[in-house]
């Protein structure tokens, strides 16, 4: 190659060089006036993040912050009683037969005793040592032991309970000042939340589980104030009593139940509800409810249209008890309860839960549809005794001791059955006739009299029929097993 041309290779090569590093720098120098003008990316992208993590729709970056604040307030319970039994049968074993089967042949052989043990969950709602937990957690137990996030451990003694509900409140005599939970409002919790459990399934101490809240308002067949917060969040046995905490650390649920043949659908009692009960358990060791003395139930398609009714929505009132409040302010067989002090009334599940609100000598405003035209009563609410309530149906064989209902759809999914396969028993009175033959909440009637049970309908009027007999056969369902029992009646 000439020298001129190597000469042309070497002005090419420095042009080329000059044109990069002219490029680089135009690149650097915009470059450094975004950042002068809008901040440094990173800082923004981690503000962003941090504000995401607080949200409570969003996915929560870790939950360890919340658990930690809010565990110190939750405790375990441990009960036991004392059991007498039969020599011939399991504890709890409720058979067909009965103890009187075995004791024609056997004579009267001396029953034997044992310990039932069982373990719970609570939440400390004051300083002074005051625990909120579930009734079946504590119910008839001899011994409450509570055991505190520090591993102190304290007797407890039932201050009150209410059955229908499953609270309870306990009470034990710490030492100093302990950690309280800070309650929240279970009404503005949303379907979709975040939500964690703490507790202590099958014994695991301050056990943390995380999910969502799943539904509001189920209807499970657990007792007549069914209202529960369904959760994702784990929840065993041993969870029971337990906080269910939104993402603020605030209470908004008692964990209570779940589905045994499913996973992922646990239940919760709203903190609403307990708070509402608080002071009477408080200071009279029980519930006083209003009562307005009538038995209501849900219109069905048939039922509104021979009514004249373009929809189903109401309660229809089944019975008026002579001489209650309702009776006296005139509301009648075959009204429709349209509002409660205003509040549309979308059925008689939604009725009931807002009568439980009541007081004693509270007056409330009815708007109900008689003959197609609308009137309103002022009916003064009465103390509820341990009778009939504003349920699906009132038993016409008096003395039975127990309340039934339709089996809902929530109530379906929750027990593993269809839908129309009898009726399901919500209460059984303590050491009545239909508690001797060891009829249990959650059994499902299928049979009255060997006549098939689908609908509250059929179960009122087999129970209405006059058979000559003294005793009512019930072919009932519990699990997976099916037996009869025969209840007497006066």
């Amino acid at each position: 190659m000439s020298n001129e041309g190597k000469k042309g290779s070497s002005r090419k090569t420095f042009i080329m060089f000059l044109l990069a590093f002219l490029i680089g720098f135009f690149v650097v120098s915009v470059v450094e006036v975004i950042r002068s003008s809008f901040g440094p990316v990173g800082p923004d992208v981690q503000t962003a993040s941090a504000v995401l993590s607080g949200d409570a729709t969003r996915t929560p970056g870790s939950f360890a912050d919340l658990a930690e604040r809010v565990k110190p307030a939750v405790v375990n319970i441990s009960t036991s009683k004392t059991v007498r039994t039969s020599p011939f049968r399991m504890p709890m074993d409720r058979g067909i037969w009965g103890d009187e089967f075995f004791e024609r042949f056997f004579g009267d052989m001396p029953r034997r005793e044992f310990k039932q043990r069982s373990l719970g969950s609570g939440f400390i709602i004051s300083h002074d040592g005051y625990i909120f937990t579930n009734n079946h957690v504590v119910e008839q137990a001899d011994k409450i032991l509570v055991k505190l996030s520090n591993g102190r451990e304290y007797e407890a003694r039932i201050i009150g309970k209410d059955v229908k509900t499953d609270l309870a409140l306990i009470k034990i005599k710490p030492n100093d000042s302990l950690p309280v939970v800070e309650i929240g409002d279970s009404e503005s919790v949303r379907v979709g939340e975040w939500v964690i459990a703490i507790g202590n399934p099958f014994g695991l101490e301050q056990t943390v589980t995380a999910g969502i809240v799943s539904a509001k308002g189920r209807v499970i067949g657990a007792g007549p104030y069914d209202n529960f917060i369904q959760t994702d969040a784990s929840i065993n046995p041993g969870n029971s009593g337990g906080p269910l905490f939104n993402m603020e650390g605030k209470v908004v649920g008692i964990n209570t139940a779940i589905v045994a043949q499913g996973q992922g659908i646990g239940f919760a009692i709203p903190i609403a509800m307990a708070k509402t009960i608080l002071p009477d358990l408080k200071s009279k060791g029980k519930v006083t409810r209003a009562w307005l003395g009538v038995s209501v139930q849900d219109l069905d398609e048939t039922m509104a249209r021979s009514l004249h009714r373009e929809d189903q929505t109401g309660a229809l009132i089944a019975d008026v008890f002579r001489g209650d409040p309702a009776d006296k302010a005139g509301l009648k067989t075959g009204d429709i309860v349209t509002q409660v002090n205003g509040k549309p009334i979308k059925d008689s599940h939604e009725l009931l839960m807002i009568i439980s609100t009541l007081h004693v000598g509270d007056r409330v405003n009815i708007t109900f549809m008689r003959e197609g035209r609308e009137r309103t009563v002022q009916v003064v609410a009465a103390e509820r005794k341990d009778r009939g309530e504003w349920i699906s149906t009132r038993d016409p064989a008096e003395g039975l001791g127990m309340e039934v209902q339709e089996i809902t759809p929530d109530i379906a999914k929750y027990l593993g059955v269809p839908r129309k396969s009898g009726v399901v028993v919500v209460e059984v009175e303590p050491g009545s006739p239909a508690d001797e033959v060891g009829i249990q909440p959650q059994d499902i009637i299928l049979k009255v009299n060997n006549a098939r049970i689908a609908s509250i309908k059929d179960y009122i009027r087999e129970l209405s029929r006059k058979t000559g007999k003294n005793s009512l056969l019930f072919l009932v369902k519990r699990g997976k097993a099916t037996f009869f029992v025969a209840i007497r009646i006066s």
